[in-house]
């Protein structure tokens, strides 16, 4: 069976002003996910990213510099929008700046989005749903054995959960778990896709790299 590889972007700049772009530490970790690959005989066919700037930037930190096949879907959910439309556009500066409230109101905030609140957001959670569906189709229709995407947490998390006939609910609780440079598997075959491996960091497994292991 052919493979799809998703892996999340590097670490962003939290608590900027652009968090679109990656932060020193989050190029070290993309080089040693590209190392890691390439130490393992693992050579991608097909390169994909969404759209993002900080997707593009993990790619080629990653050491794949050509051009890269783009889908939206692979885009993580403005959650900025989202925020506005549930704080009536004055977003408390604790859910900006402090870690613990932002996750934790992220959590909430998807969750309602899921049930079908927050009208008047830019995308609609069946929206989201069913870009991140196209994506995942765009990604396994050629004849490609080896895959590399380059998306974000909220397609990962919605990824996996919709492989798995999973509630969406669930999307939520995975997507809190996908660490900066997470790699996911699938396999696929003639429109078949199955989980093989979710959210592993073989790169920053050891005593030496484990403190570059980052979350946003």
């Amino acid at each position: 069976m052919a493979e799809l590889l998703v892996i999340r972007h590097a670490q962003a700049s939290f608590g900027q002003d652009n968090y679109d772009r990656l932060s020193d530490l989050g190029h070290r970790q993309s080089e040693l996910a590209g190392d890691a690959l390439r130490a393992n005989g693992w050579v991608p066919d097909r390169l994909l990213t969404g759209t993002l700037t900080r997707q593009a930037e993990t790619l080629r930190s990653m050491g794949f510099d050509a051009a890269p096949e783009q889908h939206a879907g692979f885009n993580e959910y403005d959650f900025h929008d989202l925020l506005h439309v549930k704080f009536g556009g004055k977003v408390p500066d604790m859910v900006k700046a402090d870690r613990k409230t932002h996750f934790r109101t992220l959590r909430e905030t998807i969750l309602e989005w899921q049930a079908g609140g927050l009208v008047g957001a830019r995308e609609t959670w069946l929206g989201f749903a069913a870009r991140v569906a196209e994506a995942l189709v765009f990604a396994t229709q050629d004849k490609a054995e080896r895959v590399l995407v380059v998306s974000s947490g909220g397609p990962i998390g919605q990824l996996t959960a919709s492989t798995l006939g999973a509630p969406p609910a669930q999307m939520m609780n995975l997507n809190l778990q996908v660490k900066n440079t997470s790699m996911t598997k699938f396999v696929f075959s003639r429109g078949r896709v199955f989980l093989h491996q979710f959210n592993a960091t073989p790169h920053l497994d050891s005593a030496e790299t484990a403190p570059l292991l980052t979350y946003s």
